[in-house]
Formats: C-alpha cells, sequence, structure tokens
C-alpha cells in the first residue's frame, strides 16, 4: 500500500470535502511521487507505462486531437499501433477516466488503447508541441487588438487589458512551462523591437520565445499584480512574491523587477518548497564528505559556514542541515532574508528593514529567546559577523553562508570584515565551499578517451587511455546533453593545527595546503571525481575549478 494505513481515512475525508480526486490529494499531500503514483495505477490495472519526454510524436498524431480537449482531460496521443489495426495509443495519468479515453476514441474516429504516464509528463509533452504555437497565437491577437485601441490610452482600459485572458493565459503559460522545463529562473527583457522570456535550466539561460514590443507592458503588469507589486511604481526596482501551482507541485515564485533603457526586466526565481528539504545523500556528498558533514553538524557549539557563490545551492544544503538538527530537544531559530522554506518545529524570523529588523537587531533578540542552534541567511556586516561569532563562543551551534570562492578565503573574508583572528579561531568548527555541476543525460551521454591536457587536469598519468563522457543531446534533456545538476564541495573541518594557524592569521593558501595534508578535497579534486565517474563532463569540471 503506498498510503500510510494511518493516513488512508484522511485521504477519504479530504475526497469527501473538498471534490477532488483520490490521486489528487494523494500527491498534494506528498504521500507519494507522481512517478510512484504511476506505476502503481499500471500494476494495479495491469496497463502499460509510457515515457513522453524520450518520444518523438508523429505530426499526424498531433493534428488528430485539439489542444483544448488534450488539456482539459491532461491525455496525450502519441503513437498509432504498429498492427495496422485502427488503434491510436493515448498516454493518461488515469485509465479509468472513461470520459476522456471516449472523447478521443469520438474525435479520431480510432480506437483508444491507453497507456499510464505522470501528469507532468502529459503536460510538458502538450507544452512542447504546443505551447509555444498557442501562446504566440494568443500574443498576435491580442497585439492585433492592442493596435486598433492605441488612442484610447485611459487607466481603465490599461487596467482591464492586464487581467484580460490573453495577458493571463501569457504568464501563466510561461510560469507553468518553465516549472515543468526544471528552469529555476524566467527572464522577461524588453528590447528594443520585442520582449524576449528566457529560462535559466541548470544554470544555463536559453531563449524560449519573443513577443511583440507592445505586449511588454501588459506582460510586466500582470506579473507584478500576482507578486503583489505597484503597478504604478515604473521608475524604481521592486521585489515580490508569489505562489504558484503546478501540475500538483507548489512553487515559491520570488520577483524582481528592474527599470532599463527599454522598460523593465522582471526575473522570476523558481523554487520548489520540498525542494529544499531534501535527504543529504542526495546533494552529491561521497561517504568521506557525508561523515565529515555529519561531524561538522554534531558539535555543540561554534559557527559552520557555507560558502559559494550565488546560485550554488548554498540555501539548500543550509536547510538540509537544519532539517538534519531539528528535533523535539532542540530550539533552532533562523534569521533569513527572505525565509526561502516554511520547515515545521522551527523558529524563522523574516528580517524587515523598513520595521529596522536587521539581521544584527534579529540575532540580538533571538539571543534572549533561548536558543539552541541559530541559523543565519547570510553575514552581510561586521556586525552580524560579530554577533554570530559572540553566539559562538557562548555556546551556541551557528550555521550562516557567506559569498566567497573557496573554504580557506572565508577565513580572511571575516578578517577583513573586522573579527579578530583569535575570535576566528575559537568561534570556527568547519567551512563548506560548494558548487552545482550540469549532470550529463544517462540516456545520450557518450563515451570518449581523454586528451593529454584533460588527463593532465585529472591527476593520471599522460599516456593512459582513460575514458571519460561528453554531452551529446537527445530528447529527453531537450538537445543540451545534461539534465539536472550535483554539488561539488571542498569541507575544511577546522582541528588545532588550523586553528592555531588562523590565529596567526596565516594566508589562505596556508590554511588550504594544511587542510588538504588532513585530508580535504579541493573542490577541483571532488570535480573530477565526478568527471572519473561518467556523472559530469570535463568542461563542467573546468568551470567549477577554473581558479585552481
Amino acid at each position: 500500500m503506498l498510503v500510510p494505513q494511518s493516513r488512508v481515512q484522511e485521504v477519504f475525508a479530504l475526497v469527501a470535502e473538498s471534490g477532488k480526486t483520490e490521486q489528487e490529494i494523494i500527491l498534494e499531500r506528498g504521500f507519494v511521487t507522481e512517478d510512484q503514483l504511476a506505476e502503481a495505477v499500471a500494476t494495479k490495472y495491469d496497463i502499460p507505462m509510457v515515457v513522453l519526454n524520450g518520444l518523438t510524436i508523429p505530426e499526424s498524431v498531433q493534428a488528430l486531437v485539439e489542444l483544448s480537449v488534450l488539456r482539459k482531460h491532461r491525455v496525450m496521443p502519441f503513437e498509432y499501433a504498429p498492427d495496422g489495426t485502427n488503434t491510436l495509443y493515448v498516454a493518461t495519468a488515469d485509465p479509468m477516466n472513461i470520459t476522456a479515453l471516449d472523447d478521443i476514441s469520438i474525435v479520431t474516429g480510432m480506437h483508444v488503447e491507453p497507456f499510464v504516464s505522470t501528469s507532468r509528463d502529459i503536460m510538458s509533452a502538450i507544452d512542447r508541441y504546443y505551447g509555444r504555437s498557442e501562446t504566440m497565437s494568443v500574443a498576435e491577437q491580442y497585439a492585433k487588438e492592442r493596435e486598433k485601441n492605441t488612442q484610447d490610452d485611459d487607466s481603465d482600459r490599461i487596467e482591464a487589458e492586464i487581467n484580460s485572458s490573453p495577458i493571463v493565459v501569457i504568464v501563466n503559460s510561461m510560469i507553468e512551462q518553465a516549472a515543468r522545463q526544471r528552469a529555476s529562473d524566467i527572464h522577461v527583457e524588453p528590447l528594443g523591437d520585442a520582449v524576449r522570456v528566457r529560462y535559466r535550466i541548470d544554470g544555463v539561460l536559453y531563449n524560449r520565445v519573443k513577443y511583440a514590443t507592445q505586449l511588454a507592458s501588459a506582460i510586466i503588469a500582470r506579473i507584478k499584480i500576482i507578486s503583489g507589486m505597484d503597478i504604478s511604481e515604473k521608475r524604481k526596482p521592486q521585489d515580490g512574491r508569489a505562489t504558484y501551482s503546478v501540475d500538483h507541485r507548489e512553487y515559491d515564485i520570488r520577483v524582481s523587477c528592474l527599470p532599463t533603457v527599454f522598460g523593465e526586466k522582471c526575473v522570476l526565481r523558481l523554487q520548489v518548497k520540498q525542494d529544499f528539504t531534501r535527504d543529504k545523500r542526495l546533494l552529491g556528498f561521497d561517504e568521506q564528505e557525508l561523515k565529515q558533514f555529519d561531524h561538522l553538524l554534531s558539535n555543540p557549539h561554534g559557527i559552520v559556514l557555507i560558502t559559494g557563490p550565488t546560485g550554488s545551492g548554498k540555501s539548500t544544503t543550509m536547510y538540509t542541515a537544519l532539517s538534519e538538527l531539528n528535533r523535539e530537544s532542540i530550539n533552532i531559530v533562523t534569521v533569513e532574508d527572505p525565509v526561502e522554506a516554511n520547515i515545521d518545529g522551527i523558529n524563522q524570523v523574516q528580517v524587515n528593514t523598513k520595521a529596522d529588523m536587521t539581521f544584527a537587531n534579529a540575532l540580538r533578540s533571538i539571543l534572549r529567546q533561548d536558543p539552541d542552534i541559530i541559523m543565519i541567511g547570510e553575514i552581510r556586516d561586521t556586525e552580524t559577523a560579530m554577533i554570530a561569532v559572540q553566539a559562538s563562543i557562548t555556546g551556541h551551534l551557528v550555521v550562516s553562508t557567506l559569498h566567497t570562492n573557496s573554504s580557506a578565503s572565508s577565513i580572511t573574508r571575516l578578517i577583513d570584515m573586522g573579527i579578530d583572528s583569535y575570535l576566528i579561531a575559537d568561534s570556527v568548527v568547519g567551512i563548506i565551499a560548494q558548487r552545482l555541476v550540469r549532470r550529463l543525460c544517462p540516456h545520450c551521454k557518450r563515451k570518449k578517451y581523454a586528451e593529454r591536457h584533460e588527463l593532465a587536469f585529472l591527476g593520471l598519468p599522460e599516456d593512459e587511455k582513460f575514458e571519460i563522457f561528453e554531452p551529446v543531446g537527445c530528447q529527453r534533456c531537450n538537445q543540451t546533453g545534461f539534465f539536472g545538476r550535483i554539488g561539488v564541495y571542498e569541507i575544511l573541518e577546522v582541528n588545532s593545527k588550523i586553528r592555531y594557524m588562523i590565529s596567526r592569521s596565516a594566508t589562505a593558501n596556508d590554511i588550504k595546503q594544511a587542510a588538504v595534508e588532513n585530508g580535504m578535497s579541493t573542490l577541483r579534486v571532488s570535480a573530477a571525481r565526478l568527471v572519473k565517474e561518467g556523472i559530469t563532463s570535463f568542461h563542467e569540471m573546468l568551470n567549477v575549478s577554473f581558479d585552481e
């Protein structure tokens, strides 16, 4: 049984109360994943499964059914039966939805044979084959209507346009398609002659669509409305926030608007709330790094720093650490800007500069709340760093992030902030520097022999024949050659020797050398391991360890 016995009655009660199906409730409550549910349905009804992401659907099949019918029933015809009979294979998340299958059969005049797939996979396929033409058609229609009304520019008409169906469809479609393509950010950029939309997928920006420049103001205004910004303010930068549900997954969207010479640019950062608190084994640690990670978190007091550039996964590692430490007997208090995910059992404080609730002021109050563990979203200034050091010395475990390029350079950054070296030596117990590299797509990656310069970088003899993998590109990875990302880590544990060096203001290079002698794997060594194991490419390794 997929759903725990203790939750079965809860599911039935929610079905009766909400009118939703059992499947929808089970997915919304997170009792199972979509893949697990699809496998269970396929087994129960003895129906084969299909993964649409790896298929190329013939144009003749695409033309059989109207898009509105596919979206209504969440189904996707993908192939004719190979035996020559008048049979159409159709992917569905609910093979017992007879109405949907009958509708497809009536529309096509064919016998329909269901295959089980996930709702997310089906909607991704619909987006892939119909999404672009659908939104472009809506955009063109809207642009033509607006041209007719250019003389009438009153505020009531503009507000009506912002909330009109075409603009709502465009913005909703933009967010949904980005979510299904695993994008972390959406960039909406007004150019001189168009509005460009780009998605950042696995850390790289890709062009997705361009709209007529007349749509810019309405699209930006619609984004402002859903994220709670002031639509009349166009001269100042603004920040907002929204929540959006796509295929039973709730996304937290942070929105930033910035005036540019061609108009306002919007960036939407998408984050699945559940992704912040994932199992530590999924982060990319090897066995040795897992032991070091656990050892750092077992310290009763001291500072654990997580460092790296923006977008390197620091927040995910920090939330994972908090989830590991979260127990009934421990009081954990955080101060964040913003609070990126809510964790049950943890007291989270939001920074609010307008109310004078800065990191430093919040930390002073937190110290009077009898905390065992304090999490600081980011050490940005001397005052915050000083309070963090004092808190760690007085018996608290402090977990925080810092923007530095390596673990050893974090020590010199704290010294530059004005913290005395002897205080840093007493308080810092460990530093985790991290980066993210793209995983090679397992379906299309290709073997090749490493060249001489690659062997040298990997620390292998120049005459050795060693196979590594390179990206190719296929339907499943959207022709990028990569699918997903994995963490690369450099964990510096502060032992007595390194503590002595810090108190004597040793250089970052000397501290790094001592840490390597103590068994630390540098970012370059950790990335090289992933290349040797065929998880990532040599070029990705270079991006991580370029400064080494």
